[in-house]
């Protein structure tokens, strides 16, 4: 599941080869590394059925900040806007 994440990652170095790879893995994964806090805070949810995969036995209900279109525009655009800023500094 995650080999996609870091799939994008390295083919994002070929296109900016002056952005570091460790950059770039996290910025693919950080939705994902986002998503148990917000879990964990009660703002997305997830039920435990047994069974109804063959590789994990979690259905995602609702996880509407970390994952839907309109959440990822909004915090990809945020991220960028803060490493621009940061690079100024």
């Amino acid at each position: 599941m995650f080999i996609g994440h870091f799939a994008v990652g390295m083919g994002s170095k070929a296109l900016k080869p002056q952005i570091s790879l460790g950059t770039l893995f996290i910025a693919s994964q950080f939705l994902d590394l986002l998503w148990p806090d917000l879990l964990l805070l009660g703002l997305e949810k997830v039920s435990i059925k047994p069974g109804i995969t063959e590789v994990g036995s979690l259905e995602f209900t609702s996880y509407p900040i970390s994952h839907s279109l309109l959440a990822v525009l909004g915090w990809s655009f945020q991220g960028a806007y803060y490493t621009g800023c940061l690079r100024r500094i």
